[in-house]
């Protein structure tokens, strides 16, 4: 391999056939992988990678992997929460680019959401603050700061604040997820930014969501409908993971903008459960420590690649390793045959 090469590429791969737009990697010729299948009605897991667990590119460390974005030209974009932004192949998931991120100071951040604008600049969270910045697109140069509601500031929770980004269809209204309820808060807020005639976004409506009970929003994006896919996730020491997928719908739910505290009596999105991943067949997969299932790991990023047959969605997901041991950089290949 060059010198921009992963090193390290584990020979142990468990991975269906899956489209170009989705993971291409295959495991030892030797050994045949284990069949996809089902983990609900509406979603089956076709193939995972570890190919890039404990790997470096040009001296970064591969992983903390918090976010995923299609980028043009069929790659991907991954975002580490160690302030890297990664290019990846689209079909082997091999690292083509790394810039390393920064504040307006060039202080690193705690970045977690990740979107590629229409214009091929990057929209990039951190939960510091909370913020939202925009990059060029090497990564290099902040290029705009959103606004964010002050409420959302004073009040977020250390380390639970904007988990989640997306745009949705139509591309004029970027949502961010909170990890957790603000102090004072019973659910979880959405707030939306609306994108303004010069191409910035403005403070918009506001959601309130419950996720389950001690589980939080790890990752948001859109379906091609309008619709919320949403991870939850959650961990228990000595068990594992809890991860669990669902369809959110915005319409109906009340505008929370307003609203110092949320209880009881919001009109909140509805949610949908489409699977427990910890339901999905284990595809032969290792695990570094106690899991439910051993597919699972600590899954943070997540990413809709395109359509398959009969209109079902590709979906992509990535695990945060932590950059430990005990935890593993995975890359899960799920079909959504309905998000109704």
């Amino acid at each position: 391999m060059s010198r921009r090469s992963v090193r390290s590429v584990r020979s142990v791969l468990a991975l269906a056939a899956v489209s170009a737009a989705c993971l291409t990697v295959s495991g030892p010729a030797s050994a045949a992988p284990p069949a996809a299948g089902n983990c609900s009605p509406s979603v089956s897991v076709t193939g995972y990678s570890d190919a890039l667990d404990k790997t470096t590119y040009d001296g970064t460390f591969v992983g903390n992997i918090s976010a995923l974005a299609t980028d043009r030209g069929g790659r991907l974009a991954a975002l580490s929460d160690r302030s890297s932004l990664f290019t990846l192949d689209g079909r082997t998931l091999a690292p083509r680019s790394v810039a390393p991120l920064a504040d307006e100071k060039g202080a690193p951040l705690d970045s977690e959401g990740l979107v590629v604008d229409r214009d091929g600049t990057y929209l990039v969270t951190s939960e510091t603050e909370p913020s939202i910045r925009r990059y060029d697109r090497s990564g290099a140069r902040v290029l705009d700061r959103l606004p964010v509601p002050a409420r959302l500031q004073d009040r977020a929770r250390a380390n639970a604040s904007f988990e989640g980004l997306t745009l949705l269809p139509g591309g004029r209204t970027l949502l961010a997820s909170m990890e957790a309820p603000l102090t004072g808060d019973e659910v979880n807020r959405l707030q939306t930014w609306r994108r303004t005639p010069t191409g910035s976004f403005a403070p918009a409506a506001q959601y309130g969501y419950r996720a389950d009970t001690n589980l939080g929003i790890s990752e948001v994006t859109a379906a091609p409908d309008g619709r919320l896919l949403v991870l939850e996730r959650g961990f228990t020491s000595g068990v594992g993971n809890t991860v669990r997928l669902y369809a959110a719908e915005l319409r109906g739910a009340e505008d929370t903008s307003g609203m110092e505290t949320i209880g009881s009596g919001v009109r909140l999105a509805h949610k949908r459960l489409l699977a427990d991943l910890a339901d999905c067949p284990s595809l032969g997969a290792p695990s570094h420590q106690p899991q439910p299932n051993p597919l699972l790991d600590n899954i943070e990023a997540m990413t809709v690649t395109g359509r398959g047959p009969h209109g079902a969605l590709r979906l992509l997901l990535a695990s945060d390793d932590n950059q430990s041991a005990n935890q593993i950089t995975r890359f899960y290949s799920l079909r959504i045959v309905t998000a109704g």
